[in-house]
């Protein structure tokens, strides 16, 4: 497998259909972005949640996610599972987020995750970030829509830990639910590192990428 770098990235444009969906599918992407370029800028933008604790969650965690980073957090108060209906809403938040930061990385759902609300969020995605680099972050759910990644993250053991325990620490209000534990999301974690040769990684679905091979060092 080669591996091909980005360059140094200054700012990420972070989405999520619903607050946790980012740090569940990138969580340690950010976590090693931010430890490798201090400074970096990170625009979040979440459809979901706003006004309630869910928000309060989001914002303390992705603060956590992405240490040393600018980070701003906007939450907006669509209803869960009903982002079909409010397309207007959604298009219009996230055209608002890019008349405020040209990212070098964006981070979505996928276009083919079986939930409506992280499809209809990825589809809209190259819409407004028309010549971006994207990557659509997975989610394992009931649904068993996981497909085969064309990217991938490597994290390090002791990275994938943390992921872990910021998840376990900073969203109180999903424990209970059976999916959200240690094993789902190391499980995940190591499947994707065998297929890249790692011991963890988090993978993606890139939709196009423009190489340049002239390009030296």
């Amino acid at each position: 497998m080669i591996g091909l770098g980005t360059g140094r990235i200054e700012r990420i444009v972070a989405l999520g259909a619903h607050c946790d969906d980012i740090a569940i599918g990138a969580g340690g992407t950010l976590l090693t972005i931010c430890a490798e370029n201090r400074g970096v800028r990170v625009d979040a933008l979440v459809l979901s949640g706003g006004g309630t604790e869910r928000e309060a969650e989001e914002r303390a965690a992705l603060t956590a996610f992405c240490p040393g980073a600018d980070v701003e957090v906007t939450v907006l108060k669509l209803p869960d599972g009903r982002l079909p209906s409010h397309w207007e809403e959604a298009k219009n938040g996230l055209e608002e987020l890019r008349r405020r930061t040209d990212p070098d990385l964006v981070l979505s759902p996928r276009t083919a995750d079986a939930h409506q609300d992280h499809r209809g969020l990825a589809t809209l995605v190259p819409t407004v970030f028309r010549t971006h680099l994207q990557l659509e972050y997975e989610i394992a759910k009931w649904d068993g829509d996981l497909g085969k990644p064309t990217a991938y993250v490597p994290l390090p053991a002791e990275r994938a830990e943390e992921k872990v325990r910021l998840l376990q620490e900073h969203y109180a209000s999903q424990r209970h639910r059976p999916w959200y534990d240690r094993e789902a999301f190391l499980g995940l974690a190591r499947i994707r590192g065998i297929e890249c040769g790692q011991r963890y990684a988090e993978a993606f679905d890139l939709k196009k990428l423009t190489l340049d091979l002239t390009a030296k060092g």
